[in-house]
């Protein structure tokens, strides 16, 4: 069994943002090698997400509109673990949407649903972010 790993720094220009990723994880399996196996993604942030869903725009509006009713980012004393940092409600937010992924990997390619792309999503951005990608197979 083989198993490969890459990191993927992206710089999130903003507090809030979704980013469509399949590309990436679709180039580290190419360069990975690996036929058949398992694909995982993670975010390497305690404030971000990884996840599988539909690339459009709407629904990303929908999902923005429905996190920020759950967890308001303002006013920031509402949060207990705000003090030195003002990023309590990204907590709350990365933990609704989940860490990380793990797709099948079949005929080296990822084994999607119809519609179903993987998407980071950070809630304490504007700086350089981190994701990695291992993949275990044959």
């Amino acid at each position: 069994m083989k198993s490969y790993r890459k990191v993927l720094a992206l710089d999130v220009p903003k507090r809030r943002q979704f980013i469509h990723i399949t590309p990436q994880v679709n180039e580290a399996l190419r360069e990975s090698g690996i036929k058949e196996g398992l694909c995982l993604v993670n975010a390497m942030h305690i404030t971000a997400s990884v996840f599988i869903n539909d690339n459009e725009s709407g629904l990303h509006s929908d999902f923005e509109k429905w996190l920020e009713g759950l967890a308001p980012e303002k006013p920031y004393s509402q949060y207990a673990h705000n003090g030195y940092e003002d990023n309590g409600d990204a907590h709350l937010k990365r933990t609704i949407m989940g860490r990380e992924v793990v797709v099948a990997v079949t005929n080296g390619k990822l084994d999607f649903g119809p519609w179903e792309a993987i998407f980071y999503g950070e809630f304490d951005g504007k700086r350089t972010k981190r994701i990695m990608i291992k993949i275990i197979g044959e």
